[in-house]
């Protein structure tokens, strides 16, 4: 599987400032990709950076294989683009903005309005007939998406895409990208770790102007073995025994907690309750999620 995006050793800094510091990742086909970093990690200076809309101090930015060059990157041809606060035409309809897009992108007019009618669909607008002036900022950002993708891109890049909606809104949108995701690779920013889990299949922790961990999150799973194992007795009263066997755990209203237990301790578990006849309502190993991991990857 060939890499649709590839960031080499990406450096940049506004004044005395260094906001990034080497950032390295790739991007493959076909992949929902998550770009995660508390606010002002320099997740936006990096896209821009994509885009060619910031120019680098240093590293490499290539889509497609084509090197991006700042001011003229004829590789955005390959890329859709939605901002984090996207901009309309108030007075258009969705149907008649999209138009307009496809005019810019050299769409065929046959070819928009088959696009158009697809697009609308996919991002649930294809009856709404009010002018963009009257929408909400979810139905905004479900535009922005449609637009970004009008000229069929390789590559999808959101900044950002949930961080101001309303649950609702966050699954709508979110239940999008995955769609998109299935014809084109999606790279999208955000500091909302249980978007990412949901529907991303890699990720890269951005911290102190490098990439932190970056990789399938799976994979990225197994390298956190260790999980907490939680046990709820039937009697609360035979945690206690459970505690007294496993002095790392602790009790927690009638259950017994053991963080960072491996199989190894999984298994003595096991044995202890067996051997002490415990009946247990509830024997629940718990894997680390990425909040777990992005905290530690960063110190807190």
């Amino acid at each position: 599987m060939s890499n649709v995006l590839e960031i080499t050793g990406l450096c940049k800094h506004f004044g005395s400032k260094q906001v990034l510091s080497g950032v390295t990742l790739s991007v493959p086909e076909n992949c929902v990709f998550g770009f995660v970093g508390r606010n002002g990690a320099g997740k936006t200076t990096t896209m821009k950076s994509v885009i060619g809309l910031l120019k680098p101090d240093g590293g490499e930015i290539t889509v497609c294989g084509e090197r991006v060059t700042y001011g003229g990157a004829k590789t955005n041809r390959f890329i859709g683009y939605l901002p984090d606060v996207p901009e309309f035409y108030g007075y258009m309809t969705a149907r008649e903005y999209l138009a307009l897009c496809g005019k810019v992108a050299g769409m065929k007019s046959s070819e928009i309005k088959e696009r158009t009618d697809e697009l609308l669909r996919l991002v649930g607008l294809s009856e709404e007939k009010h002018r963009i002036k009257g929408y909400s900022r979810g139905m905004k950002q479900r535009l922005g998406i449609a637009q970004a993708l009008i000229n069929r891109p390789k590559l999808l890049i959101c900044d950002e895409p949930t961080s101001a909606l309303d649950p609702v809104g966050r699954r709508e949108i979110l239940d999008i990208l995955k769609d998109a995701g299935k014809q084109t690779s999606v790279f999208f920013s955000t500091h909302i770790l249980t978007d990412v889990e949901r529907i991303c299949d890699r990720v890269a922790f951005l911290e102190g102007g490098k990439v932190a961990l970056s990789g399938n999150i799976e994979e990225i799973r197994r390298q956190y073995a260790d999980t907490a194992v939680e046990i709820q007795p039937e009697n609360p009263a035979d945690a206690a025994i459970l505690a007294e066997q496993f002095a790392d755990g602790t009790l927690c209203d009638g259950c017994f907690v053991l963080e960072n237990a491996s199989q190894e301790n999984a298994e003595e578990l096991l044995k202890c309750i067996l051997e002490n006849h415990i009946a247990v309502s509830r024997f629940e190993r718990k894997e680390p999620d990425l909040e777990k991991m992005f905290m530690e990857v960063i110190g807190e």
